[in-house]
């Protein structure tokens, strides 16, 4: 809601981001009061910026300002395999491993119908799409291991049959330097089913 004062407008247009409560959008507010007017004039342009520019790649739906993201372009990517992921955090966590030289697919969410968002909510035509268009050796599903993670896992990998491709889900288990326990029972016995030779 716009008010007259210009600090209380901004504490509430900070209150909106994920993760900001008014304590901290406060804080933050009068942060930006106390800087000189040129770092309020970077942020307001970056974000005008990253609005007006970013949209996503028409190969993998990845977050861009090009038509396709550097890693659709980049030559030496396994293009026949391809990792789903939920989000471009996601996508850009599994790139800080190193590990994945294939390609992604960003689904911009998950199945969720206690939250009304099916299939049809997400980037799953465009996947189908490009694996009518392409040879795709392998998707890997790097969805959360929560109810809705599955969930999608289980929609896509029933999608994807007749394809004739094959479809892996990332493994899920105890995390390093975990101790068992204080481990949950779901997470310990995934980690059990999924153990792997020595």
């Amino acid at each position: 809601m716009q008010t007259r004062d210009p600090i209380t407008n901004l504490i509430n247009a900070l209150t909106k981001l994920p993760g900001i409560g008014e304590r901290t959008a406060s804080r933050l507010a009068f942060f930006v009061l106390n800087q000189p007017d040129e770092l309020a004039e970077n942020l307001a342009s970056a974000l005008i910026e990253v609005k007006r520019q970013v949209g996503f790649c028409s190969q993998c739906c990845n977050l861009t300002k090009d038509d396709r993201c550097t890693i659709c372009k980049a030559p030496k990517r396994d293009q026949n395999t391809i990792c789903i992921v939920e989000s471009t955090p996601d996508l850009r966590a599994i790139e800080r491993t190193g590990e994945f030289h294939g390609t992604y697919h960003v689904l911009h969410g998950l199945i969720s119908p206690l939250e009304g968002i099916g299939p049809d909510d997400l980037r799953i035509r465009e996947l189908i799409e490009r694996l009518g268009r392409s040879q795709v050796a392998e998707l890997i599903v790097a969805t959360s291991p929560s109810v809705n993670g599955e969930a999608t896992a289980l929609y896509l990998q029933r999608l994807v049959k007749p394809f004739e491709v094959k479809i892996t889900r990332i493994a899920s288990g105890i995390p390093i330097g975990g101790d068992l326990e204080y481990i949950d029972r779901v997470t310990l016995s995934r980690a059990l089913s999924q153990r792997r030779e020595l």
